[in-house]
C-alpha cells in the first residue's frame, strides 16, 4: 500500500471536510427546496471513501453504490460545482440535470452510480467486475451497499457468480447501523453482517470504518487479491450516519445522545487530532484549510444557482430513437 504520510493526513482532512460541508450545504439548499425529492448524505461515513480512494488505482479502478452517493464521485475526480448542479436539476450537472440526487454517475472517472434501487448495484458490480475481467484490464470493482442491502436476494446470486468466476470485485456493506430506520438488531439474528462471505468461502471480515487507516488497510489487502486473480473480498465498514437515514427522516429509532457519542469517533477529528500531535500542521494552518474548504463549497454553490435549467428538447435528445426500426410498419 501507498505509505501513509504527513501529506496523505492532509489531504484527508481537505477532503473528508469538504464532502462533510458539502452535504451540509446540500441539506440547506434542500430545506429551501433548491434541491427536490429524496437525499440521502454521507455525513459521518467519510472515511470510508477517504481510505478506499487511498489504495485505489484510479486509473481503472471502478465504484458502484447506492443513493448516498454525492460525495463519492467527487473523490474520484469529478468536478463538484457539477454535482451540484446535478442536484439542482441543472442543464451544467454531471447528467445535465437529468439524475439528480441518487443517480449521480461519472463515465469519465469511473463511477458508475447512483442507484435508487436498494441492493440493485450488487449485482451490477458484479457485472462490471466480469467486464474488467473479460478484457483483463486490470481494474478492480468497489461494490458499495448498505446494511439494508445485505438482506437482498440479489447480493447471494452475486457472491455466488463472484466466487465461481473469481471476479475483481469488492464488496463492500457500509454498516451505519440502522439501514433506512430498523438497526441491524430487528432484521437478522445475527448482527456480524460480513459472515454472510463464510457460505461462499469468500475472504471476509469487519473493518473499523471510522478510522480511514483501517479502511485504506483493509481495501488494499482485497485489491491486491482481485488482482492477482484470486477472486472477490467482502469488508463490513463499520460506520455510523449522523443525519437520517433521508432528510425526511424523523429519527425517531435512536436518541441525541447516541448520535453524539458516536461523533467521539468522527473521523474528521480523529485525523484532525493526529495532525495536531504530530505537527503536520499548526491550529491556524487547520483554520485556513477550513476556509479554503468553506469557499469551495461557496463557489459550487453558486455555479448551481447560475446555472440554467435544462431546455425542454433535451427531454427528447436523451430518448433511443432507431430511424430504421424493423418492427412498427
Amino acid at each position: 500500500m501507498k505509505k501513509i504520510t504527513k501529506q496523505t493526513y492532509l489531504d484527508w482532512y481537505q477532503n473528508m471536510l469538504f464532502w462533510r460541508k458539502f452535504e451540509d450545504k446540500l441539506a440547506s439548499v434542500y430545506i429551501q427546496q433548491k434541491v427536490r425529492g429524496f437525499l440521502h448524505l454521507y455525513n459521518g461515513q467519510e472515511a470510508i471513501l477517504a481510505g478506499a480512494l487511498h489504495a485505489m488505482d484510479l486509473t481503472k479502478d471502478k465504484m458502484i453504490t447506492a443513493y448516498r452517493n454525492h460525495v463519492q464521485p467527487i473523490g474520484m475526480g469529478e468536478d463538484p460545482k457539477k454535482v451540484m448542479a446535478e442536484l439542482y436539476g441543472k442543464s451544467t450537472g454531471t447528467s445535465k440535470g437529468m439524475g439528480g440526487s441518487m443517480h449521480i454517475f461519472s463515465k469519465e472517472f469511473r463511477f458508475y452510480g447512483g442507484h435508487g434501487i436498494v441492493g440493485g448495484q450488487i449485482p451490477l458490480g458484479a457485472g462490471l467486475a466480469f467486464g474488467d475481467k473479460y478484457n483483463n484490464t486490470g481494474g478492480v470493482t468497489l461494490t458499495c451497499f448498505g446494511d439494508g442491502a445485505a438482506r437482498q436476494g440479489s447480493l447471494h446470486e452475486a457472491f455466488n457468480l463472484a466466487m465461481l468466476w473469481k471476479l475483481p470485485v469488492i464488496f463492500i456493506c457500509e454498516n451505519n447501523g440502522y439501514a433506512m430506520g430498523t438497526s441491524v438488531e430487528r432484521t437478522a439474528n445475527h448482527t456480524d453482517i460480513w459472515k454472510l462471505g463464510l457460505g461462499y468461502e469468500m475472504p471476509c471480515g469487519p473493518v473499523d470504518a471510522m478510522n480511514p487507516i483501517k479502511v485504506a488497510e483493509a481495501i488494499d489487502e482485497a485489491l491486491d487479491r482481485a488482482r492477482r486473480g484470486d477472486g472477490p473480498t467482502f469488508l463490513e465498514m463499520k460506520t455510523y450516519r449522523y443525519r437520517g437515514h433521508s432528510m425526511s427522516d424523523a429519527q425517531h429509532y435512536r436518541t441525541k445522545d447516541e448520535v453524539e457519542e458516536y461523533k467521539k469517533v468522527d473521523p474528521i477529528t480523529q485525523v484532525k487530532d493526529i495532525i495536531l500531535e504530530k505537527g503536520y500542521a499548526t491550529a491556524e494552518e487547520l483554520a485556513i484549510i477550513d476556509k479554503e474548504v468553506k469557499a469551495k463549497v461557496k463557489e459550487c454553490e453558486q455555479f448551481a444557482e447560475d446555472s440554467p435549467y435544462p431546455e425542454t428538447q433535451q427531454m427528447y435528445d436523451m430518448v433511443y430513437e432507431q430511424e430504421d426500426y424493423p418492427f412498427i410498419s
